[in-house]
């Protein structure tokens, strides 16, 4: 454990004595940006005896200065890197309010901001629900989904790790605080950043906070434990240190190339195998530990013997699981033996390649250890797992070098989930791309049905606003609030998820039938006039689309059923197969050109005149992946607008329309539609 106070000198102000400091930081991992380094350390400094003065006392809280110091030793035995160092030294002081963001960015440019910017996100964590129920219906409870919404929103490891560090600080100096607190920090790490630090494989950390938090938690069974256990933590690993030296020997001398690791297991780990397997505490043969690593399954048991000749075994504590691999596909050697001083330690072997899969595959030690036992279970969470931890190991080969710290940027694909807050702290998985309505919906029928409004982080949005990971949304309703038929159109981005709009369907299916039919009309026949379509076939179009009639089809319409894209893409197909004129221009249609083949179309955009108007519309033609094969423009300075005049490749309906919709949405427009041959 880090004791700041006690390990480095402090100046006469209270500050610490830098080169001291960042020796014993460099004595981990060789560092660069020494002055940034000092820069930070010197600002934080600063910050925090700004708000001393300010209080005109120390205050008796824990120190944010000392507590930066502290993690950025932390940071430096996990061989991080000095971004990783500098944002720890500020973290404290712009959580707390007491240092801009943007002063940071000024300073030490925009790479550490961003490194430091994703720490605070993940801030949101701590104020979080994280009971293990389930909430809103979610097929997984709380806990799990804020830390899936926690890796969500990593895209640097490096931002785990510093949270990590802040938060083993955290439950460090929670030894003093009263009870609530204590627990309440314990119980946030032992649910959250223990379990996250097992799966990263960040054992030196796992062991503090799930002992800590055992500690604060369950009190009676960590004394209880605690006094079992007949030698110190630090005389176990002693006795590790003395039986691995003495392997490395035996195997030198027989030529087998082997990596030995040993621990000594922590009070929780003791605790909890006992409660998992019924056992006493004089039963547990792994209270010491020692993992051989070699390079073929032959070396495996020629190791095996070994160990057998050194110590006498313990009967029936070995277990071939290279012969005999676990359901989940784990490999690896088991044996219990009992060692010097008749002291029983387990010895695990196995080759590097196994060691791989078991840390790496899908029957890693985490998965195994937190009761997923399906083999063939596997998502996106799992891939950015096996990354970040991919990325650890190349970290600690590779020293910081060699520009890794671009290489920590995540380059997977993107995740296909959001996770959000509701303003009672509880996170909800929602699909990528899920707005304000597609949350108020999955939260119940009717805050969706009255939704008037949302807040998202404390600020009024937008109702077709996409949701991020991390957002904390609030639902401002209505009792005389109705679904409004807006929402229903796709190009509008009110609703993304499927449960939202079949919510919506519903609702406008109970509504009047004349209400419907003439709306259903009046947006089909406004989007035939957009796109200049002079006749639909609307009998055929409604059989075909499973309404008896034109009037079937337009309450389809309006209730959002049906969407008028397919309506009109339906009708295109039909005008082809039955070798009618197609939709498109006369002149077009004698072409006999297929329906997905490109087609030439005029558009007109009218708008009020101002400065990059016309790269705003070429850049959303660009964007829908339009083809711009000629542009003119006119300006009426008595009116102040504009007249753009496009031609334009596109191949279908559908395509047509969703660029209009861009085009319409667009700041200053006016008007967007299709231009008829007569008005060219």
């Amino acid at each position: 454990m880090v004791q700041v106070r006690e390990e480095y000198s402090f100046n006469a102000d209270g500050s610490v004595n830098f080169e001291q400091w960042l020796a014993r930081l460099e004595s981990y991992v060789g560092l660069s940006r020494h002055d940034d380094i000092r820069r930070a350390c010197d600002l934080s400094w600063h910050v925090e005896s700004l708000a001393v003065a300010a209080k005109n006392a120390w205050s008796p809280g824990v120190s944010a200065y000392r507590t930066g110091l502290e993690m950025a030793e932390i940071l430096a035995q996990l061989h991080l890197d000095s971004e990783a160092v500098i944002v720890a030294l500020l973290y404290r002081p712009v959580r707390e309010s007491r240092l801009p963001l943007e002063q940071v960015q000024e300073t030490f440019g925009k790479s550490i901001a961003t490194l430091l910017d994703g720490v605070l996100r993940m801030a949101a964590i701590n104020e979080t629900d994280t009971s293990k129920t389930r909430v809103l219906g979610q097929s997984q409870d709380q806990v799990e989904n804020v830390r899936k919404m926690l890796l969500a929103m990593v895209d640097d490891v490096r931002v785990a790790l510093i949270k990590l560090a802040e938060r083993t600080c955290a439950i460090r100096a929670v030894k003093t605080a009263g009870h609530e607190k204590r627990g309440r920090v314990a119980r946030e790490v032992f649910d959250i950043y223990a379990p996250l630090a097992h799966r990263l494989g960040i054992g030196q950390l796992k062991w503090e906070l799930e002992d800590l938090s055992f500690r604060y938690l369950q009190a009676d069974n960590y004394k209880r434990i605690a006094g079992l256990i007949d030698e110190r933590r630090v005389d176990r690993e002693r006795f590790i240190t003395e039986v691995t030296e003495e392997l490395r020997r035996q195997f030198t001398r027989a030529g087998i190339d082997a990596e030995i690791n040993g621990r000594a297991k922590s009070i929780y780990s003791i605790w909890r195998k006992m409660q998992r397997k019924q056992l006493d505490f004089t039963q547990i043969y792994d209270i010491r530990a020692v993992r051989v690593l070699v390079p073929d399954v032959r070396d495996c048991y020629a190791a095996l013997g070994i160990v057998h000749n050194l110590w006498r075994v313990i009967p029936n504590e070995f277990d071939d699981y290279i012969a005999n691999p676990k359901e989940n596909g784990y490999q690896s050697l088991h044996t219990a033996v009992i060692g010097p001083d008749n002291k029983v330690f387990e010895i695990q072997i196995r080759t590097f390649a196994m060691d791989d899969d078991a840390e790496l595959g899908v029957c890693a030690h985490w998965r195994y250890k937190e009761g997923i036992v399906d083999p063939n279970y596997r998502d996106g969470f799992d891939e950015k797992i096996e990354w970040l931890r991919q990325v650890l190991a190349w970290h600690d080969e590779m020293g910081m070098v060699g520009g890794l710290a671009e290489q920590l940027r995540s380059d997977a694909s993107a995740d296909d989930r959001v996770y959000v807050f509701t303003p009672e702290g509880h996170v909800v998985d929602l699909m990528a791309g899920a707005t304000p309505v597609d949350f108020a919906y999955y939260v119940h029928t009717q805050v969706g049905n009255h939704c008037s409004g949302a807040r998202v982080n404390d600020r009024i949005v937008a109702l077709n606003y996409q949701l991020k990971t991390g957002d904390r949304v609030e639902i401002l309703s209505s009792e005389l609030n109705e679904p409004n038929r807006e929402w229903l159109k796709p190009h509008l981005g009110y609703v993304n998820s499927p449960r939202a709009r079949a919510k919506l369907v519903q609702w406008f299916k109970t509504q009047d039938r004349e209400q419907n039919i003439r709306y259903g009309k009046q947006w089909l026949e406004t989007e035939l006039k957009r796109l200049a379509i002079r006749q639909l076939p609307y009998e055929e179009v409604s059989r075909r689309l499973g309404c008896r009639n034109a009037e079937g089809l337009f309450v389809s319409i309006g209730t959002g059923a049906i969407e008028v894209h397919e309506v009109i893409d339906t009708a295109q197909q039909l005008s082809l197969l039955s070798s009618k004129p197609d939709l498109f221009t006369d002149e077009q249609s004698e072409t006999g050109m297929p329906a997905n083949s490109p087609v030439i179309v005029n558009v007109l955009v009218i708008a009020r005149d101002r400065a990059g108007l016309l790269r705003d519309v070429t850049t959303i033609l660009a964007n829908e992946a339009v083809y711009v094969l000629a542009v003119n423009t006119r300006s009426d300075k008595r009116s102040e607008t504009a007249s753009i005049q496009l031609e334009i490749e596109i191949s279908s309906y559908h395509s047509l329309a969703r660029a209009l919709d861009r085009l319409n949405h667009l700041d200053s427009v006016i008007e967007a539609r299709r231009l008829e041959d007569g008005e060219l």
